[in-house]
């Protein structure tokens, strides 16, 4: 049996969202900190477009596009909404609204893991 690398994928989302909720609750704990710059991660698709995960071909006419470096999830300072009188960079409105955005994927990723995982074993139980 071939490896199924949904799980693989869905594992790599669910630690990209892990740091990225991270990455937002440190901003949101320094936001008054002064000369503070925020942090953002990069974007997931840009992640999964380094990963090592491929399309599987059949036929030697199918596309290759071959694998990709490993997968990178370093922060990095975010364009600023607002600059305050002290330098700091966090947006508590912006860090909310990505907060907001991760707990949304978060929980796709797990209602799509379910899903599969029942399909699966309904093939198995076949």
């Amino acid at each position: 049996m071939d490896a199924i690398h949904l799980f693989d994928l869905a594992a790599k989302q669910a630690s990209w969202l892990s740091r990225s909720q991270a990455t937002i609750a440190g901003n949101v704990s320094n936001a008054n900190t002064p000369g503070y710059r925020a942090q953002v991660m990069k974007p997931f698709a840009e992640v999964l477009d380094q990963t090592q995960l491929s399309l599987a071909s059949t036929n030697v006419n199918h596309i290759d596009l071959g694998p990709a470096d490993q997968a990178s999830f370093v922060a990095k300072d975010d364009a600023p909404w607002e600059t305050t009188d002290s330098g700091n960079t966090v947006s508590l409105e912006n860090e909310l609204i990505k907060a907001g955005d991760v707990q949304r994927d978060f929980s796709l990723n797990t209602n799509l893991v379910k899903a599969f995982h029942a399909m699966l074993m309904q093939s198995v139980k076949s």
